[in-house]
């Protein structure tokens, strides 16, 4: 595999992840990328701004303060002034977490899996290709994926 493999695999597996996501009920779809990439550095930086995690991101700082609002609305962060700067928040991963945050880490890709497998003339994947491409992404996972996976 190279390098524009590996990039055009990963985006899909994105859009795998993006379409297995239950959206919320209340508010709007929106994506949910910038939401994930915040929860995933929030984790790994507790106790950090708005500011450093665009910094840490590369994401536009109206695009985590949007992606924060969703996430402290979800459960999914709590938020408290800074000590050193009352004009800023510390954001930190939720304590307890919300049932729309239990909700989506019971949603499996399952379905947007068979989705993406489905045969070019509409045929349903066959289960032994379904259950190989399962087993290999379970393996990415425990091999790739950062600490959020664990929370």
């Amino acid at each position: 595999m190279n390098g524009v493999e590996a990039f055009l695999l990963g985006r899909t597996l994105m859009k795998i992840g993006e379409q297995a996501m239950p959206q919320p009920e209340a508010g709007p779809p929106g994506s949910v990328r910038s939401v994930v990439v915040v929860l995933g550095d929030v984790v790994s930086h507790p106790g950090t701004t708005v500011g450093e995690i665009a910094a840490r991101t590369g994401l536009p700082q109206s695009q985590v303060s949007t992606a924060v609002a969703r996430l402290e609305r979800a459960g999914s962060v709590d938020t408290e002034p800074d000590p050193a700067d009352r004009r800023r928040r510390l954001i930190r991963p939720a304590a307890e977490p919300s049932a729309r945050v239990a909700e989506v880490r019971a949603t499996t890709i399952d379905d947007a899996l068979a989705a993406a497998l489905t045969g070019p003339d509409g045929s349903a994947p066959d289960p032994d290709t379904v259950r190989e491409v399962t087993a290999a992404l379970d393996l990415l996972a425990r091999k790739l994926t950062p600490a959020v996976s664990a929370r």
